[in-house]
Parts: C-alpha cells; sequence; structure tokens
C-alpha cells in the first residue's frame, strides 16, 4: 500500500508540474498576431519607407510584425506609431479595430490616437515611437 501511495503522489506531481507547464506556454502561445484592419504582409514601398498613407486606413491601424510597431491614422491625415508590444505581458498586438489595438493573448486594448490603455489587464500605454511623414511615405525615423 506504501508503494501505491508513491506512486500516486509522483503522477499527481508530475501532472501539477505538466499542467503548470501547459499553463505556462498558453501565455506564450498566442504571441503570434492574427489579421489586423489593414495588412502589413506586403513588402513596404522602395525608399526605406515603412508603409504609405493609403495602407493606413482611418481609425484603424496596420501592425508591422518585424519592425515590432503599429502605425494608425485615429483621424484622416494624423498619423501616429506605437510599440506593437503589449505592456502587460510581452506579446505582439494582433488587430487593430474599432478605434483599439488589440492584443490577442489576455484581451488588452489600446487607443489608437495615444496608445492609452482602453481596456485591461495592462496598465501602462503603448510606448509612441517616432516617425516621418514626407507626402504619402511613412518612415521611421
Amino acid at each position: 500500500m506504501g508503494d501505491d501511495l508513491h506512486s500516486r503522489r509522483t503522477v499527481i506531481a508530475g501532472v501539477g508540474v505538466g499542467g503548470l507547464a501547459v499553463a505556462l506556454a498558453a501565455c506564450g502561445a498566442g504571441e503570434q498576431p492574427v489579421a489586423a484592419t489593414s495588412s502589413a504582409s506586403a513588402a513596404p514601398p522602395a525608399g526605406g519607407a515603412l508603409t504609405t498613407t493609403k495602407d493606413v486606413p482611418v481609425g484603424g491601424g496596420t501592425i508591422f510584425k518585424d519592425q515590432k510597431v503599429v502605425v494608425t491614422q485615429p483621424t484622416a491625415g494624423q498619423f501616429k506609431c506605437f510599440s506593437a508590444i503589449c505592456t502587460h505581458n510581452g506579446c505582439t498586438v494582433g488587430s487593430v479595430a474599432n478605434g483599439t489595438i488589440d492584443c490577442p493573448c489576455h484581451g488588452s486594448k489600446f487607443n489608437v490616437a495615444d496608445g492609452s490603455v482602453a481596456n485591461g489587464p495592462a496598465t501602462k500605454p503603448l510606448p509612441e515611437q517616432p516617425i516621418k511623414v514626407d507626402g504619402d511615405s511613412i518612415s521611421l525615423a
């Protein structure tokens, strides 16, 4: 009977550690971005530009996974750029919709106008990144 008890404890301990590993893996599993309001999968325009003004929808934005930034256009002709790394747990934001930049990992949402938190669990805004708008070309400054 002592061996049965020891075996059960070993199995329970193993399941506990395995469950923890699964939970931790799930936390980072959502780091791959999902479709954004505007896709950034196309090659950037020539000349070192990140994108063009026409490729960033008004009221929305475009996520650039490789550069780890999201460019938004809160109102017509006003362009902003923020880090695409969620301040809650370091996941890459996955979409821009309905005036917010959305993280798929835990549901944090950030305002497209200023990067402020619209919905937690994040408590810090997305850091703004400098960009240069020259004609219809947008590049990182």
